[in-house]
């Protein structure tokens, strides 16, 4: 792989870390460039401004999550069989690409956010209202605004992602079979 593309990798690898635990306006430039052990001047030369390089990072991991998630999806299964696929895929994404869940989340309604970062997330979110709508329509999911069921399932497992990161809450297998029941649980219809 020529340097070239080990540093801009290196540089988008320590600007999602940076933005995910830091958030956008508390991470400069310089500590990208430290975190990714270039100099300042070289992260211009891949990228105009950080609001690029931000944008950059946006737009490639919520397409990416958004490619988790339609990957085989189980489109003519039960919901709780399409549930389960997203509930997954959201797991793996998030076990291969560690704080770019909580990025896309923490960052989603910024201010320099662009058009297209804007539009991709959209996407992105209306494949889950499309998906929960379908499951309001069948009687299957709770009548709610779809955001706020949205809001349910990310908001608990990203607040469980943090709680295993950081060593509280032990990873195991039945733990995340736990966890989807349990979001399921709250946007299914009783």
């Amino acid at each position: 792989m020529p340097a070239s593309t080990i540093k801009r990798d290196n540089i988008l690898s320590s600007a999602l870390m940076l933005f995910a635990e830091r958030g956008f306006d508390a991470t400069t430039i310089p500590m990208i460039a430290n975190e990714a052990q270039v100099g300042a001047g070289t992260i211009y030369r891949y990228f105009d401004n950080k609001e690029v390089l931000v944008n950059t990072l946006f737009q490639y991991y919520v397409k990416m999550f958004a490619d988790t998630l339609a990957e085989d999806y189980p489109g003519n299964s039960s919901i709780r069989e399409q549930f389960h696929h997203l509930f997954r895929g959201m797991t793996r994404f998030t076990s291969e690409h560690e704080h770019a869940l909580y990025f896309i989340k923490t960052h989603n309604g910024a201010y320099f956010l662009d058009n297209t970062s804007r539009e991709d997330f959209d996407r992105l979110l209306n494949r889950l209202k499309h998906f929960l709508d379908q499951g309001k329509e069948a009687g299957i999911i709770r009548d709610l605004p779809s955001m706020a069921m949205i809001a349910i399932i990310f908001g608990g497992f990203l607040e469980l992602h943090q709680l295993v990161r950081s060593g509280n809450i032990e990873e195991t297998d039945d733990l995340f079979i736990g966890v989807e029941e349990s979001c399921w649980d709250a946007i299914r219809y009783h």
